[in-house]
């Protein structure tokens, strides 16, 4: 059995660490109670061991001898427990709204990987703390501006040891109430932080690495969803194959389009194709192999990015026993991340823009094969699809104006000992808003495509027909104007469902 394998028991998810990389799905279980196993706990007990002798011999050491950043050129204080405080208490600064709580607790997991890896110097204390809130649905409170994925997550993840640690504040079944009381209520005793265990639980990146991680997988499956949807669009409105010829996309010179036009061919099997479809179709069907091709290659890289991110520790100083070194370094820069989630961001927005485009064909009388306009069954009394496709075209808005790239933004900062900065977790978060935004554009291509089988002829390819069954069972046809808002939600879990199958 793999380090991640899930298996049932008592209906919970278990995951052993055993030194190799948390697997992005993982990522997911999080935001249900998981419990996991440190498979070697002397590795952990070895670090710490070695951090506790490096200190009675007298050596420097980054966070528990000094201060903190710039001031490291001062002593910090002399009690292990006030420095850990300290490390703390000049953190909780942070601004904003709350971040999910599914997204912490993925945070969560992330850091508890990093530091089961034994390199920080954190002591068990700190894991077991870790493993146990997983183990319940406890979700530290945590602002959502405050991290520069420069020197790790330092801001979001202070309110995450302080909610531990019974101060600040924390959510458990869904509601929001100070930290002590929910860990009282979790059956949780706080954490009690000593040697270098506070700046352990900071000084990584395990926000950034999470948000990119859930990023990634929403874009798997909304990448996977753009399939079928054009599949189904492009069966209702009987186009002709032809763009899909496997020598034509072979030609292309990129194996991700072949595969897409592949996947699409087989789809599309055995349906009907109108004659008097246009020869070339708009490029939002025609040109679907190449741009879902290319999004599908970029997210490769983001997916190496993220599995490296995922087995690595982010913390500094690291400790190894073995050499008895004590490396100072900058594994907590989170420029790899901030480069990987900017472009998943780009592939959201370009996948967005491919959705929104798709449904305007679809309400379009002109173009959609001799269906009413807005999908409407009385144009005039009623309006069915139309302000559906007004808020798809704000999504797209704001998707467009929100692709800017965080990773190129520095700017000096902390007395300009962080000169140069990634904004990895701005980055990270941008790329998650956007999967998420992507998905509702996707729900709403959805319920266009079920309306219009409403009011045409059903899908003529088999491949097809299980999609539309699928959405036609979570989606009424519109015959009289309602709200479309929960529908085009529902339509994007059957996608995520259809994706995932």
């Amino acid at each position: 059995m793999t380090s991640t394998s899930a298996i049932e028991r008592n209906a919970a998810r278990l995951l052993h660490t055993d030194g190799t990389a948390l697997e992005p799905r993982a990522l997911e279980w999080a935001a249900s109670p998981l419990r996991v196993e440190v498979a070697d706990e002397e590795r952990i007990r070895r670090g710490h061991r070695f951090f506790e002798e490096c200190l009675l011999d007298g050596r420097p050491v980054y966070g528990a001898t000094t201060g903190f950043g710039p001031l490291v050129v001062y002593s910090g204080r002399s009690d292990a427990a006030d420095q850990c405080r300290n490390v703390l208490d000049h953190l909780i600064a942070g601004q904003g709204p709350d971040l999910e709580p599914d997204l912490v607790r993925a945070a969560m997991l992330v850091r508890l990987w990093s530091l089961a890896a034994g390199r920080s110097g954190a002591s068990m204390r700190v894991i077991e703390a870790l493993t146990a809130a997983l183990a319940t649905d406890l979700a530290p409170a945590v602002p959502r501006l405050g991290s520069l994925g420069a020197s790790g997550d330092l801001v979001p993840l202070a309110y995450l040891a302080r909610a531990l640690e019974g101060q600040g504040h924390a959510y458990l079944a869904g509601q929001r109430m100070p930290a002590g009381r929910a860990l009282e209520r979790a059956g949780l005793r706080p954490l009690v932080f000593q040697g270098r265990d506070a700046l352990a639980m900071v000084n990584g990146t395990s926000l950034t690495t999470a948000a990119a991680g859930l990023a990634l997988l929403s874009l798997h499956r909304s990448a996977k969803a753009a399939v079928l949807l054009t599949a189904a669009l492009a069966d209702v409105l009987g186009c002709t194959p032809a763009f899909l010829d496997p020598e034509l996309l072979t030609a292309f010179g990129h194996g991700t389009t072949a595969d897409v036009g592949r996947d699409l061919r087989g789809l599309l099997a055995g349906s009907d194709p109108r004659p008097d479809r246009p020869l070339q179709e708009p490029y939002s069907i025609r040109c679907t192999p190449q741009l879902i091709g290319a999004a599908v290659s970029a997210m490769g890289y983001a997916d190496e990015v993220v599995r490296a991110d995922l087995g690595g520790v982010s913390d500094n100083p690291l400790v190894f026993p073995e050499q008895e070194a004590v490396a100072h370094g900058g594994n907590f820069f989170g420029q790899p991340a901030a480069f990987a989630a900017d472009l998943m961001t780009m592939v959201g927005t370009q996948l967005g823009n491919l959705a929104e485009r798709q449904l305007d064909l679809l309400i379009d009388p002109r173009r959609n094969g001799g269906l009413p306009p807005m999908l409407s069954p009385d144009p005039g009394r009623q309006h069915a699809l139309q302000g559906v496709q007004v808020v798809a075209t704000a999504m797209v808005a704001d998707m467009r104006r929100t692709a800017h790239p965080a990773s190129v933004q520095s700017l000096p900062t902390n007395w300009h000992n962080q000169d140069v900065i990634p904004f990895g977790t701005q980055a990270a978060f941008n790329a998650l808003d956007h999967a998420r935004s992507l998905r509702l554009l996707h729900g709403a291509l959805g319920v266009a495509l079920r309306q219009a089988v409403h009011l045409g002829e059903r899908p003529t390819g088999p491949g097809v027909t299980d999609l539309v069954d699928r959405l036609c069972a979570v989606v009424d046809p519109v015959d009289v104007d309602r709200p479309l808002d929960a529908d085009v939600r529902a339509a994007a879990d059957v996608l995520d469902a259809a994706a995932g199958s």
